[in-house]
Protein backbone atom coordinates (compact mmCIF):
# COMPACT_ATOMS: atom_id res chain seq x y z
CA UNK A 1 0.00 0.00 0.00
CA UNK A 2 1.50 3.56 -1.00
CA UNK A 3 1.02 6.39 1.56
CA UNK A 4 0.49 9.80 0.05
CA UNK A 5 1.64 12.60 0.43
CA UNK A 6 4.96 10.59 1.54
CA UNK A 7 7.11 12.17 4.54
CA UNK A 8 10.86 13.66 3.17
CA UNK A 9 12.80 16.28 2.67
CA UNK A 10 11.67 18.62 0.10
CA UNK A 11 14.01 19.51 -3.27
CA UNK A 12 16.65 22.10 -2.62
CA UNK A 13 15.18 24.03 -5.27
CA UNK A 14 11.82 24.39 -2.99
CA UNK A 15 13.41 25.06 -0.02
CA UNK A 16 15.65 27.85 -1.64
CA UNK A 17 12.76 29.21 -3.36
CA UNK A 18 10.07 29.52 -0.46
CA UNK A 19 13.13 31.05 1.96
CA UNK A 20 13.97 33.06 -0.65
CA UNK A 21 10.53 34.56 -0.83
CA UNK A 22 10.20 34.62 2.81
CA UNK A 23 13.31 36.69 3.14
CA UNK A 24 12.06 39.39 -0.01
CA UNK A 25 8.84 39.72 2.42
CA UNK A 26 10.82 40.65 5.51
CA UNK A 27 12.80 43.15 3.67
CA UNK A 28 10.05 44.77 2.34
CA UNK A 29 8.06 44.77 5.36
CA UNK A 30 10.80 46.96 7.28
CA UNK A 31 10.24 50.70 7.57
CA UNK A 32 13.75 51.86 8.26
CA UNK A 33 14.88 49.21 5.36
CA UNK A 34 12.70 50.83 2.84
CA UNK A 35 14.25 54.54 4.20
CA UNK A 36 17.67 53.43 3.34
CA UNK A 37 16.69 51.19 0.18
CA UNK A 38 14.76 53.02 -1.57
CA UNK A 39 14.58 57.01 0.04
CA UNK A 40 18.22 57.65 0.61
CA UNK A 41 19.01 56.87 -3.12
CA UNK A 42 16.18 59.16 -4.44
CA UNK A 43 16.97 61.37 -2.67
CA UNK A 44 20.43 61.65 -3.55
CA UNK A 45 19.27 61.11 -7.38
CA UNK A 46 16.79 64.25 -6.50
CA UNK A 47 19.36 65.93 -4.72
CA UNK A 48 22.76 65.92 -6.24
CA UNK A 49 20.82 65.54 -10.52
CA UNK A 50 18.55 68.63 -10.11
CA UNK A 51 20.64 70.69 -8.41
CA UNK A 52 24.08 72.11 -8.50
CA UNK A 53 24.88 71.68 -4.80
CA UNK A 54 27.75 69.56 -5.64
CA UNK A 55 30.22 70.69 -9.14
CA UNK A 56 30.67 67.67 -10.98
CA UNK A 57 33.38 67.27 -13.77
CA UNK A 58 31.27 66.29 -16.20
CA UNK A 59 29.19 67.79 -18.45
CA UNK A 60 26.02 64.93 -18.38
CA UNK A 61 25.19 65.43 -14.85
CA UNK A 62 22.77 63.06 -14.93
CA UNK A 63 24.96 60.79 -16.73
CA UNK A 64 27.33 60.25 -13.61
CA UNK A 65 24.80 61.00 -11.13
CA UNK A 66 22.32 58.62 -11.91
CA UNK A 67 24.87 55.35 -12.27
CA UNK A 68 26.60 56.15 -8.88
CA UNK A 69 23.09 56.44 -7.30
CA UNK A 70 22.58 53.14 -8.42
CA UNK A 71 25.66 51.75 -7.12
CA UNK A 72 24.69 53.58 -3.67
CA UNK A 73 21.16 51.04 -3.48
CA UNK A 74 23.45 48.21 -4.30
CA UNK A 75 25.63 48.39 -1.61
CA UNK A 76 23.02 49.82 0.78
CA UNK A 77 20.23 47.09 0.68
CA UNK A 78 23.06 43.61 -0.51
CA UNK A 79 25.71 45.11 2.45
CA UNK A 80 24.56 47.21 5.20
CA UNK A 81 20.90 46.29 5.00
CA UNK A 82 21.53 42.34 4.57
CA UNK A 83 24.24 42.73 7.34
CA UNK A 84 22.62 44.72 10.00
CA UNK A 85 19.09 42.56 9.43
CA UNK A 86 21.07 39.58 9.41
CA UNK A 87 22.94 40.36 12.46
CA UNK A 88 20.02 40.86 14.52
CA UNK A 89 18.59 37.85 13.15
CA UNK A 90 21.91 36.01 14.66
CA UNK A 91 21.43 37.45 18.02
CA UNK A 92 17.30 36.89 18.51
CA UNK A 93 18.15 33.07 17.58
CA UNK A 94 16.71 32.90 14.29
CA UNK A 95 19.60 31.55 12.63
CA UNK A 96 20.09 29.05 15.03
CA UNK A 97 16.35 27.37 14.21
CA UNK A 98 17.21 27.84 10.64
CA UNK A 99 19.74 25.48 11.31
CA UNK A 100 17.44 22.59 13.04
CA UNK A 101 15.50 23.21 9.39
CA UNK A 102 16.09 21.41 6.37
CA UNK A 103 17.94 24.55 5.04
CA UNK A 104 21.55 24.17 4.96
CA UNK A 105 24.22 27.30 5.95
CA UNK A 106 25.20 27.40 1.95
CA UNK A 107 21.41 27.27 1.47
CA UNK A 108 20.70 30.61 3.72
CA UNK A 109 24.08 32.23 1.81
CA UNK A 110 21.83 31.60 -1.47
CA UNK A 111 18.58 32.48 0.01
CA UNK A 112 19.73 35.79 1.25
CA UNK A 113 21.77 36.60 -1.88
CA UNK A 114 19.25 35.92 -4.15
CA UNK A 115 16.08 38.01 -1.76
CA UNK A 116 18.49 41.15 -2.31
CA UNK A 117 18.95 40.97 -5.70
CA UNK A 118 14.76 40.47 -6.16
CA UNK A 119 14.77 44.23 -4.38
CA UNK A 120 17.93 45.38 -6.38
CA UNK A 121 15.96 44.92 -9.70
CA UNK A 122 12.86 46.49 -8.07
CA UNK A 123 15.32 49.37 -6.99
CA UNK A 124 17.14 49.72 -10.51
CA UNK A 125 13.94 49.60 -12.00
CA UNK A 126 12.59 52.50 -10.06
CA UNK A 127 16.02 54.47 -9.91
CA UNK A 128 16.18 54.17 -13.76
CA UNK A 129 12.71 55.22 -14.41
CA UNK A 130 13.07 58.47 -12.50
CA UNK A 131 16.38 59.42 -14.05
CA UNK A 132 14.70 58.65 -17.78
CA UNK A 133 12.11 61.23 -16.28
CA UNK A 134 14.45 63.73 -15.61
CA UNK A 135 16.32 63.10 -19.01
CA UNK A 136 18.83 60.96 -18.64
CA UNK A 137 19.63 58.85 -21.45
CA UNK A 138 21.33 55.93 -20.82
CA UNK A 139 23.40 54.08 -24.02
CA UNK A 140 22.57 50.26 -24.67
CA UNK A 141 25.50 48.93 -26.40
CA UNK A 142 26.87 47.29 -23.32
CA UNK A 143 23.69 46.90 -21.48
CA UNK A 144 24.59 42.82 -20.47
CA UNK A 145 27.90 44.39 -19.21
CA UNK A 146 26.63 46.46 -17.21
CA UNK A 147 23.98 43.57 -15.74
CA UNK A 148 26.92 41.62 -15.60
CA UNK A 149 28.35 44.25 -13.11
CA UNK A 150 25.88 44.41 -10.57
CA UNK A 151 25.38 40.48 -10.39
CA UNK A 152 28.81 40.56 -9.04
CA UNK A 153 28.44 43.46 -7.01
CA UNK A 154 25.31 42.31 -5.50
CA UNK A 155 27.21 38.76 -4.82
CA UNK A 156 30.25 40.84 -3.33
CA UNK A 157 28.47 43.02 -1.24
CA UNK A 158 26.59 40.15 0.00
CA UNK A 159 29.04 37.73 0.85
CA UNK A 160 30.80 40.70 3.28
CA UNK A 161 27.63 41.34 4.92
CA UNK A 162 26.86 38.09 5.75
CA UNK A 163 30.56 37.05 7.14
CA UNK A 164 30.15 39.94 9.46
CA UNK A 165 26.83 39.04 10.07
CA UNK A 166 27.79 35.63 10.81
CA UNK A 167 30.82 36.65 12.98
CA UNK A 168 30.43 39.29 15.31
CA UNK A 169 28.02 40.73 17.63
CA UNK A 170 24.22 42.23 16.32
CA UNK A 171 25.99 45.62 17.69
CA UNK A 172 29.17 45.34 16.56
CA UNK A 173 27.60 44.12 13.42
CA UNK A 174 25.46 47.27 13.00
CA UNK A 175 28.39 49.23 13.69
CA UNK A 176 31.19 47.79 11.35
CA UNK A 177 28.48 47.60 8.40
CA UNK A 178 27.30 51.70 9.20
CA UNK A 179 30.73 52.30 9.04
CA UNK A 180 31.71 50.69 6.03
CA UNK A 181 28.52 51.90 4.19
CA UNK A 182 30.53 56.02 5.33
CA UNK A 183 33.87 55.10 4.34
CA UNK A 184 32.91 53.33 0.67
CA UNK A 185 30.12 56.20 0.45
CA UNK A 186 32.96 59.02 0.26
CA UNK A 187 35.50 56.88 -1.29
CA UNK A 188 32.65 54.69 -4.02
CA UNK A 189 32.48 57.85 -6.37
CA UNK A 190 29.08 57.88 -5.74
CA UNK A 191 29.12 61.81 -5.77
CA UNK A 192 32.46 62.60 -6.40
CA UNK A 193 34.96 61.57 -9.30
CA UNK A 194 37.17 58.40 -7.83
CA UNK A 195 40.79 59.55 -7.00
CA UNK A 196 43.15 57.11 -9.28
CA UNK A 197 40.19 55.92 -10.97
CA UNK A 198 42.55 54.01 -13.41
CA UNK A 199 44.39 52.16 -10.56
CA UNK A 200 43.81 50.84 -7.14
CA UNK A 201 40.92 53.70 -6.88
CA UNK A 202 38.68 51.87 -8.93
CA UNK A 203 39.38 48.40 -7.51
CA UNK A 204 37.43 49.26 -4.55
CA UNK A 205 34.33 47.49 -5.00
CA UNK A 206 31.59 50.95 -4.37
CA UNK A 207 34.16 52.71 -6.99
CA UNK A 208 34.20 49.69 -9.55
CA UNK A 209 30.48 49.55 -9.60
CA UNK A 210 30.09 52.78 -10.10
CA UNK A 211 32.63 53.51 -12.89
CA UNK A 212 31.93 50.28 -14.51
CA UNK A 213 28.25 51.55 -14.85
CA UNK A 214 28.89 55.23 -16.27
CA UNK A 215 31.31 53.28 -18.71
CA UNK A 216 28.75 51.12 -19.79
CA UNK A 217 25.51 53.50 -19.40
CA UNK A 218 26.63 57.02 -20.32
CA UNK A 219 30.13 56.34 -22.40
CA UNK A 220 28.89 53.19 -24.33
CA UNK A 221 32.16 51.60 -23.88
CA UNK A 222 33.22 48.35 -21.58
CA UNK A 223 34.11 48.76 -18.63
CA UNK A 224 38.09 49.06 -17.55
CA UNK A 225 39.94 45.88 -16.43
CA UNK A 226 40.89 47.35 -12.45
CA UNK A 227 36.45 47.41 -12.50
CA UNK A 228 36.26 43.80 -13.47
CA UNK A 229 39.38 43.24 -10.76
CA UNK A 230 37.86 45.28 -7.99
CA UNK A 231 34.83 43.06 -7.89
CA UNK A 232 35.42 39.64 -9.23
CA UNK A 233 38.77 39.02 -6.76
CA UNK A 234 37.43 40.87 -4.29
CA UNK A 235 33.86 38.99 -4.47
CA UNK A 236 35.22 35.39 -4.88
CA UNK A 237 37.62 36.16 -1.77
CA UNK A 238 34.26 37.06 0.34
CA UNK A 239 32.08 34.32 -0.72
CA UNK A 240 34.97 31.83 0.37
CA UNK A 241 35.24 33.48 3.94
CA UNK A 242 31.57 33.69 4.44
CA UNK A 243 30.76 30.25 3.62
CA UNK A 244 33.67 29.07 5.96
CA UNK A 245 33.07 31.26 8.80
CA UNK A 246 29.58 32.05 9.06
CA UNK A 247 27.82 31.02 12.12
CA UNK A 248 24.24 30.50 13.10
CA UNK A 249 24.77 31.68 16.52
Amino acid sequence: MTFAPAPGRAPTTTILRHQTALEVRLILRRGETLVLNVLVPLAALLGVGLTDVIRLPDGDRLGFVVPGVIGLAVMSTAFTGQAINTGYERGYGVLKRLGGSALTRSGVLVAKTSAVLVVIVLQVALLVGVGVALGWRPRVDHLALALVLLLLATALFSSYALLLAGTLPAQATAGAGTLVYLVLLVAGGVMFPVPGADGIGGALPLAALTEGLRATLTEGVPPGWVNWTGLFIVGVGGALAATRWFRWE
